[in-house]
């Protein structure tokens, strides 16, 4: 009697694995995908990716595969329920992170950042409103300090930028109006020390620009100069 229960017991768990195996890749009365779903790269056991419709509609987490990933995804992907938001998440080979940040539809959206090779720090914070760069975009050296930060508005540059040293001194400050040069400009050397103040207007030098030695004007320039003069 035991031993009948036994054998009903095992037969039971493989009908159970096979119905489970027989569940992937399933669509529903309307011929939507339904359930989870696994697709492989032709003449391959790579898993190309994992995930679960309802309905025709993706839901939870998702994982792609590259063809010679094995079991390490190169991109996650997971969706908020009730919104078509998701959570990309995006890794080399060998596991290390590459970037992150939401998608709204097909469309970037919120804040996405950008690492270095060691898969941990910071290399680009960017911000993006409708698939556009909008905000703040700020990229970093290896150490931390920040390499530059420039604004944008529609995808546009507009503002104030700032560029800097690996040692965290400002070298240099642009002004942008409608993705070009308008506005103030400064240079400074390795210390932080003023070395050309000018401004720009629509890309093309404007005004007065003057150069400086230890803090003192050496020379000064005015543009656009008279009778093409250079």
């Amino acid at each position: 009697m035991r031993l009948k229960a036994v054998y009903f017991l095992l037969f039971f768990s493989l009908s159970a694995v096979v119905s489970a195996q027989d569940a992937v890749n399933q669509f529903d009365a309307d011929g939507q995908r339904h359930g989870i779903w696994k697709k492989y790269y032709p003449n391959s056991k790579q898993l190309r990716y994992q995930g679960e419709f309802n309905h025709g509609k993706e839901v939870g987490t998702f994982k792609f595969y590259c063809e010679a990933c094995g079991a390490q995804p190169a991109l996650v992907k997971e969706f908020e329920a009730g919104s078509d938001r998701a959570t990309l998440t995006y890794y080399s080979q060998n596991g290390k992170l590459i970037s992150t940040g939401q998608m709204d539809g097909k469309q970037k959206t919120g804040t996405w950042l950008y690492y270095h090779k060691d898969g941990k720090t910071v290399m680009t914070e960017e911000n993006y409103l409708n698939d556009l760069l909008d905000g703040p975009m700020t990229t970093f050296y290896p150490n931390g300090n920040k390499t530059e930060t420039v604004v944008y508005k529609q995808g546009k540059k507009e503002g104030e930028s700032r560029y800097y040293s690996p040692a965290g001194v400002e070298i240099k400050f642009f002004t942008y109006a409608d993705d070009k040069l308008n506005g103030p400009v400064k240079y400074y050397d390795a210390t932080g020390n003023l070395i050309v103040s000018g401004s720009y207007k629509n890309d093309a030098k404007h005004g007065l620009w003057q150069y400086f030695d230890n803090g003192k004007v050496v020379k000064e320039e005015r543009f656009p100069k008279p009778n093409g003069q250079r």
